[in-house]
């Protein structure tokens, strides 16, 4: 009995759901909400590059990972790049996440809707980037350092800028 349930919880981990952002794909829509309240959409962000991050206080790689994104977002502060953290951890409030949510150069998510994101087969640290076109280029599970960032990261920040229609129209 005990393994057969331990066999299902590896199958079901493992498997990505069908309807996750995928690779070279539009993003999937999304409404951010921090934890201050403000609803941030994908649409307001057309035009940057957007990290999704889904983190745990109780994952250590996590804990390395939050301040090499903190110094990227500090080195191309004015560059078209927005950094969101969504905590996993439900149960822990926000008074004790808040000394950290107010020390970082991107805002601590409380919540996100659109549901097609979420953590790669269970695992924290999970990153979505998405490109300035709204294109998913990036969905892994696992923690970024400075080398691997910058690799990611930095490319798209060198692309043109998006041209919305009102924009290229004559």
């Amino acid at each position: 009995m005990f393994k057969r349930l331990a066999v299902t919880l590896a199958i079901l981990l493992s498997a990505a759901p069908a309807f996750a952002a995928k690779v070279g794909k539009p993003a999937p829509e999304f409404t951010l909400t921090t934890y201050e309240g403000q609803e941030i959409t994908l649409e307001s962000l057309r035009g940057k590059v957007v990290l999704l991050n889904y983190w745990a206080t109780w994952c250590a790689p996590c804990r390395l990972e939050m301040p090499e994104m903190d110094r990227y977002m500090r080195r191309h502060r004015g560059a078209p790049l927005a950094i969101y953290a969504v905590t996993i951890d439900n149960t822990v409030p926000y008074s004790r996440l808040k000394f950290l949510g107010d020390t970082l150069a991107f805002p601590l998510i409380q919540k996100i809707k659109g549901g097609r994101y979420g953590t790669i087969s269970g695992a924290v640290p999970t990153n979505y980037v998405i490109d300035k076109a709204g294109v998913v280029r990036y969905a892994k599970a696992g923690a970024f350092d400075a080398r691997s960032l910058e690799a990611i990261l930095t490319p798209l920040l060198a692309e043109s800028p998006v041209q919305t229609t009102a924009a290229a129209a004559p």
